[in-house]
């Protein structure tokens, strides 16, 4: 079955960086659009950024100048850079496989605090 793993979260400080990464099993992510989401206490799951089998990207506002997504097809697995983050970046973090039925990994938790 398709599994998505992420990896790389944990606590940072405020203007640090961290690097996110999810690898796919069970699937081929070459021909999909794959993104990033995310849902802080409270509030409700949002997208962070997408990125297109042919590698076009799309941030939100928040996202965009400060992270970046991309993918490695023959590795199966995309990557979200995050820098600079605030602490309004604190959330579990959710890697997405995007067809007519939507892939979800576990969720991975970042927290950025002094």
């Amino acid at each position: 079955q398709v599994q998505l793993v992420e990896s790389g979260g944990g606590l940072v400080q405020p203007g640090g960086s961290l690097r996110l990464s999810c690898a796919a099993s069970g699937i081929m992510i070459s021909g999909y659009v794959m993104a990033w989401h995310r849902q802080a206490p409270g509030k409700q799951r949002e997208l962070v950024a997408s990125i297109t089998s042919g590698g076009t990207t799309v941030y939100t506002n928040s996202a965009k100048g400060r992270f970046t997504l991309s993918r490695d097809n023959a590795k199966n697995t995309v990557a979200l850079q995050m820098n600079s983050v605030k602490p309004d970046d604190t959330a579990v973090y959710y890697c997405t496989l995007i067809t007519w039925k939507n892939y979800w990994g576990q969720g991975i938790q970042v927290t950025v605090s002094s």
